[in-house]
């Protein structure tokens, strides 16, 4: 039923608008009741990081614009760069397609990754050597 609300966006003008509820009410959280995130800066359009979100955690950050995600190793949620201070404000939110990944963009303070680095994508395969590479510096 919820792939069928997605469907049915498909082939939708542009500019067509629906209510937020709805939609959030439709994503397809998984068997744990969280949703995967992808968070890009604003900007740079740089990706940041990968997190998840439960519903409270989407509704938490659609009310205060801080991003706001599920913590699966502490089992709650986790206010981005409420204890480092660096914070994400939101600047704009989408849904994919399907209904099952949701797409923050932000504007970043300081590290995004827990490591002090400015994203948590900072291991780089090099396929034609077989290795993976430490790039890019901590701030």
């Amino acid at each position: 039923m919820k792939r069928a609300f997605f469907e049915q966006l498909e082939n939708k003008a542009s500019g067509t608008a629906f209510s937020l509820t709805e939609c959030v009410d439709q994503l397809a959280f998984n068997e744990n009741g969280l949703i995967p995130v992808i968070t890009q800066d604003a900007t740079s359009k740089d990706i940041l990081m990968f997190a998840w979100m439960n519903h409270e955690a989407l509704t938490i950050t659609l009310s205060t614009k801080r991003v706001t995600y599920w913590s699966r190793s502490r089992q709650q949620l986790w206010v981005k760069g409420e204890t480092s201070g660096h914070v994400q404000s939101l600047v704009s939110m989408a849904f994919d397609c399907d209904g099952d990944v949701i797409l923050c963009q932000v504007d970043q303070t300081g590290a995004a990754c827990h490591t002090g680095r400015v994203d948590c994508f900072y291991l780089e395969v090099d396929i034609e050597k077989r290795q993976v590479l430490i790039a890019g510096d901590s701030q």
